[in-house]
């Protein structure tokens, strides 16, 4: 089992005890892509699988799960609401890489004004957040344009341990997913249209930088080329204007 297989399964898992979890459609090709890195004996075989669902208040839930042995493994896993919702994305972005590991855990934010920060980052959230933070040390700086799309409880940390990815890693992953699927229980649909257009166009931001500056870009370009990498980014991974044109 590899690093990251027990978020997923949990994520999973639990989704399907509490949502009325559809498949959600995976363009053809990228349900399962194998590739190679290195060269000699440190050739390794790079195996990246997609796992796509929706429901009724969620548009689009879906993970990449990158295997590529001891030193790659990737989990990348978004949930993008309905448009017609405020609810924030939930994103959880888990690396592993020859030098360490890079874990960003965050419910991120849609809007920075003070009633919507009462309504998603106080309470209980804020409390799991001191706790854990206190626990994982911030992981340094970020560049200053990605800030506006990360929230006050963003979890961002960089352990040198393996042991605590699998454990308070793995136990805050959980907490901030519980935390989520409670909110998506709660959340009440959004009819003003004033509000519907602003819910659009936060979604279009987030999702034109998501997709814009996608940290993964470079690896699956030397694994699988670049015609492959940007389809799987704007088709797949971040496709909220590809389905606006199909579902205006």
């Amino acid at each position: 089992m590899t690093l990251y297989q027990p978020f997923l399964d949990y994520a999973i898992n639990l989704m399907q005890e509490q949502l009325s979890l559809e498949p959600y459609p995976i363009p053809e090709g990228f349900e399962q892509k194998q590739g190679t890195m290195g060269k000699g004996i440190k050739e390794t075989t790079v195996l990246t699988t997609s796992y796509a669902y929706k429901c009724p208040k969620l548009r689009q839930i879906r993970a990449a799960h990158v295997e590529g042995g001891n030193s790659l493994q990737v989990l990348n896993f978004v949930i993008f609401p309905e448009l017609n919702y405020d609810l924030p994305f939930f994103g959880a972005d888990l690396v592993t890489l020859p030098g360490g590991h890079l874990i960003a855990l965050d419910l991120q934010p849609l809007f920075h004004d003070e009633l919507y920060q009462q309504k998603y980052y106080q309470g209980s959230l804020l409390s799991i957040f001191t706790n854990l933070s206190e626990q994982l040390p911030w992981g340094g700086d970020f560049p200053d344009e990605a800030k506006s799309f990360f929230s006050p409880v963003f979890l961002w940390t960089r352990p040198q341990q393996t042991e605590i990815v699998e454990t308070l890693v793995l136990e805050a992953f959980k907490q901030y997913l519980q935390t989520y699927l409670s909110y998506v229980e709660q959340a009440q649909i959004v009819s003003d249209r004033q509000k519907q257009l602003e819910i659009l166009a936060a979604q279009k931001r987030y999702v034109n930088y998501r997709a814009t500056k996608d940290p993964a870009r470079g690896m699956f370009t030397r694994l699988y080329g670049e015609e492959w990498t940007e389809e799987y980014i704007h088709g797949f991974l971040f496709d909220l204007e590809r389905q606006l044109l199909v579902f205006p």
